[in-house]
């Protein structure tokens, strides 16, 4: 089955009202991103609609986003959000905590560090006390993830969405004992470089796709899409010397075995 370790569907609804059909008809098994409860309740049904259904499963994830202190502002605010993190986890509703982390893009996202480190040990402890993998939100704040490392080794699992981290750092964090996994989306299709060479140079068994669905799209597109994961895990084929990704098309491989055996071991 193809795998997507990292997408958003109650965005991605209002982008292609048809997302959750497609999904389905290409088997791709995924886990879903909420950060607040309308989105978990919206993608919990889509779980449970296709467990029904004997369809590709949808695991519903959820977490207080490190940009939520910006866009919500207000303390009760997150406060009760983090309420809803502990209620689902205790009720056994959640397949993993995220996407959690730290977001030090620009100036406006530094003057909540203080907030989010603040969520992140929320979330760390959250899903160390319910045995939870932990997903992974990271932008200019590697040295934050480090500064937690004897606690992430703790963890059951830590997906790193969206990798942007340098080869040494991935390298590092096994080494210190942290049961990582590395993501990887349309960066890879997009020339950026670090993110090509560190899925070339990884560990196969260390290894995710996702589309991060609608968000970071393939260039020329307003959003990306389920379909996107073929073109992912080609790419991911090409840069690791397969033959089986030729002039644009995925002719599958061993490759994606492994990658929903990652998944599974994560997630499932």
């Amino acid at each position: 089955m193809f795998v997507d370790a990292h997408c958003h569907p109650f965005d991605l609804k209002d982008y292609s009202p048809q997302a959750e059909e497609e999904r389905r008809k290409l088997g791709v098994i995924c886990a879903s991103s909420a950060a607040v409860l309308e989105e978990f309740e919206y993608c919990e049904r889509l779980s449970n609609q296709a467990k029904a259904d004997n369809a590709a499963p949808l695991l519903p994830c959820f977490a207080v986003h490190p940009q939520m202190p910006l866009v919500m502002g207000a303390h009760n605010l997150l406060q009760e959000s983090l309420s809803v993190l502990d209620t689902l986890a205790a009720q056994k509703r959640l397949c993993a905590v995220g996407e959690t982390g730290f977001d030090l893009y620009n100036a406006a996202f530094k003057e909540t560090e203080k907030t989010q480190d603040e969520l992140f040990k929320v979330h760390l402890e959250t899903a160390l006390r319910y045995d939870l993998p932990l997903v992974i939100h990271s932008r200019r704040a590697m040295h934050k993830v480090f500064a937690f490392s004897s606690e992430l080794k703790k963890c059951r699992a830590v997906v790193f969405h969206s990798w942007s981290g340098t080869e040494g750092e991935g390298e590092a964090l096994l080494m210190r004992g942290v049961n990582a996994f590395f993501s990887f989306g349309a960066a890879i299709m997009l020339n950026h470089r670090g993110a090509m060479r560190c899925c070339a140079s990884f560990p196969a068994e260390r290894l995710l796709t996702e589309t991060d669905a609608p968000f970071q799209p393939p260039r020329g597109r307003e959003f990306s899409c389920y379909a996107d994961i073929k073109a992912v895990l080609g790419a991911m084929e090409a840069l690791r010397g397969s033959a089986a990704y030729s002039g644009g098309v995925y002719g599958g491989t061993e490759m994606e075995k492994i990658i929903e055996t990652n998944f599974r071991a994560v997630f499932c």
